[in-house]
């Protein structure tokens, strides 16, 4: 279903210990002359670009897309972990919105944007010696259907994490050792992924999700989505959180700030939210 790593070395058994899984992650990184890394800020790309920092020095270099796509606030946070790993730090903007493919918004969506960022990562990695790429997927992302990995395979892309067989639980650890600022942050994915497939992603749309989830991080949720249906929009919240709706005044407020942020109708699912909804609208090939 998912491209192979390009033929690097396989997971390795499961290690309980933080040091272990570390140790093992230096020694991957050991191997190459340079990493360019795709770095969002979020835990896994911080663990990717902490070690290739320790591994490397000077020869490690992260880089962060700035696009509509990127909520407000991501770009900051990742300058703010990027400053305390250390490591050299680079925003580029990308356009995947000037992609076609990216726009139609079809299950490879996420291709597209790849496309467009792995371009630009190894340009910058060619330039500075060839270098390599790294992404910060891990393996729990192999049971998922992420059309990205197709494009890192296409441009040369490693992801560590998976040649040393970590999936999100470990990287946290690994996070927690190393004392980074993102161990429990949690999923940000691009705001894309609140469009249904087969909607049309274009800057409005975004900047309305944009908005609506921002009001709603200002009233204190942590770990939300807006889904984008139009004129509708549907919010999803954690589990843990969902108990705040039922304090006096609380469903009303979530409504009118979605509604301040441009949705005519809102509903609240009552449901908790769960990550990669969307995606079981399709059935991968």
């Amino acid at each position: 279903m998912f491209p192979s790593d390009g033929g690097h070395a396989a997971p390795t058994p499961h290690t309980s210990r933080p040091e272990d899984d570390l140790t093992a992650l230096e020694a991957v990184l050991t191997e190459v002359s340079g990493a360019v890394v795709a770095f969002s800020g979020g835990v896994d790309s911080s663990v990717v670009a902490a070690v290739a920092a320790r591994a490397l020095g000077e020869r490690a270099l992260a880089i962060t897309a700035v696009s509509p796509a990127v909520a407000t606030g991501e770009v900051d946070a990742a300058v703010a972990v990027a400053t305390g790993i250390p490591v050299a730090h680079r925003l580029v903007t990308t356009t995947e919105l000037d992609r076609e493919g990216y726009r139609r918004n079809d299950r490879y969506r996420c291709y597209h944007c790849k496309t467009d960022l792995y371009e630009r990562l190894t340009a910058t990695a060619r330039q500075a010696g060839d270098w390599t790429v790294l992404s910060g997927a891990n393996t729990d992302d192999l049971g998922d259907w992420r059309p990205g990995l197709i494009a890192a395979a296409e441009h040369g892309v490693r992801h560590p994490l998976v040649e040393v067989g970590l999936g999100k639980a470990r990287v946290r650890a690994v996070a927690r050792l190393l004392g980074l600022p993102s161990a429990a942050k949690p999923a940000s994915p691009c705001l894309a992924s609140r469009i249904p497939y087969g909607t049309l992603v274009s800057p409005p749309a975004l900047a309305r999700v944009d908005r609506a989830e921002a009001a709603l991080h200002a009233r204190g949720y942590a770990v939300l989505r807006v889904r984008h249906h139009g004129d509708m929009g549907r919010v999803q919240i954690a589990g843990e959180e969902l108990g705040r709706l039922d304090a006096p005044g609380e469903r009303e407020a979530v409504v009118a700030a979605v509604r301040a942020a441009g949705y005519r109708e809102v509903e609240i699912d009552p449901h908790p939210f769960r990550s990669g909804s969307l995606n079981l609208e399709i059935t991968p090939a």
